[in-house]
């Protein structure tokens, strides 16, 4: 499905690029898309749709309300997020709001006419980039330590099988030297975020006034993982990672090391607490005078439960990056 040789050694950003994306890659496949390999927070509960049309609401109250108010979602799926904060805003907001997916495969069938499809942001938003799980499918490079304690390329052929390359230079070499220095320990290795950090300023930059957000599986500088993160995910679940376009491959994203001045970090428990999804069950008595109520007040604080859980999806990170405005997140 993906162009390359079996025998070729390629870094291992090359050889997820086109296994990813190119024609028949991973994620330019007719389907179900992502949710039909992994289960991210957007397909875990309405609850998160719901709560980032509120953050919206906040953007658009700190713009001032203004005649078109925008809302850009980044690595958008098929669709879910989007459609999911166009029914939640107000009838009044929605009216106002130019809402675009920003995606690689092609337009879903049945998707609500308002949704604008593209393969790039468009320029000049104002109001609110939203990019969930999209900065970890961003390939990069990964680095390892080898025997004399020099950190090499890591090359990988279509079939998953490694070997050391070059040893890191240039401004690949300045990142790790920043933002993931490696010991000389034999074996440890790093993921390479330069293309993450370009990524996320070059979307950022699309904003003349208004709120980006990416939200990721992320580590900062205190606490990187030793043998980095990469890994694939195939039908549900995880799986060793193969460039042959038959699984996802996703790395942990340095969020730190993504943030532009002004942007600040929080887990995603925090920012949904915020946002008025907290998990609370519901009073006992309610049972009592609203049995149906209860129920779905029952089964929205289990799914609040698992969007904000520490060792779960909780604990992704939001990179929060006002443009022009005031942090719309309480601190």
């Amino acid at each position: 499905m993906t162009t390359g040789t079996g025998n070729e050694w390629r870094g291992w950003r090359a050889a997820a690029h086109e296994a990813l994306y190119a024609p028949g890659g991973f994620y330019r496949r007719a389907g179900a898309g992502p949710a039909g390999h992994f289960r991210t927070s957007v397909h875990a509960s309405a609850l998160f749709a719901g709560a980032v049309a509120r953050l919206l609401c906040r953007v658009d109250e700190a713009l001032g309300r203004p005649g078109t108010l925008d809302f850009v979602d980044m690595a958008a799926g098929r669709g879910e997020l989007a459609a999911g904060v166009l029914a939640a805003l107000p009838a009044e907001v929605a009216a106002r709001t130019r809402v675009y997916a920003v995606e690689v495969a092609g337009r879903p069938p049945g998707l609500d006419h308002r949704i604008e499809w593209l393969a790039e942001p468009p320029g000049e938003v104002t109001g609110l980039l939203f990019a969930n799980e999209w900065l970890d499918n961003v390939p990069v490079e990964v680095a390892e330590v080898d025997g004399t304690g020099t950190a090499r390329l890591v090359l990988v052929r279509r079939d998953g099988a490694e070997r050391l390359g070059d040893p890191v230079a240039g401004a690949e070499a300045r990142w790790l030297e920043r933002w993931w220095p490696l010991p000389g320990e034999a074996g440890q290795r790093a993921e390479i975020g330069l293309p993450r950090d370009e990524a996320w300023a070059s979307a950022a930059g699309t904003l003349r006034r208004g709120l980006a957000v990416a939200v990721d599986y992320a580590h900062t500088a205190d606490a990187r993982p030793p043998y980095g993160t990469l890994t694939g995910f195939r039908d549900g679940r995880e799986t060793t990672p193969v460039p042959d376009g038959s699984c996802d491959l996703t790395a942990h994203v340095a969020l730190d090391a993504c943030a532009r001045p002004g942007g600040r970090l929080l887990p995603q428990r925090e920012a949904l607490h915020a946002l008025g999804v907290t998990g609370a069950r519901p009073p006992l008595a309610l049972a009592s005078t609203d049995p149906a109520g209860y129920v779905r007040a029952l089964a929205s604080a289990g799914e609040a439960a698992e969007l904000t859980a520490p060792g779960g999806l909780g604990d992704f990170g939001w990179l929060v990056q006002p443009v022009g405005i005031a942090d719309p997140l309480p601190r």
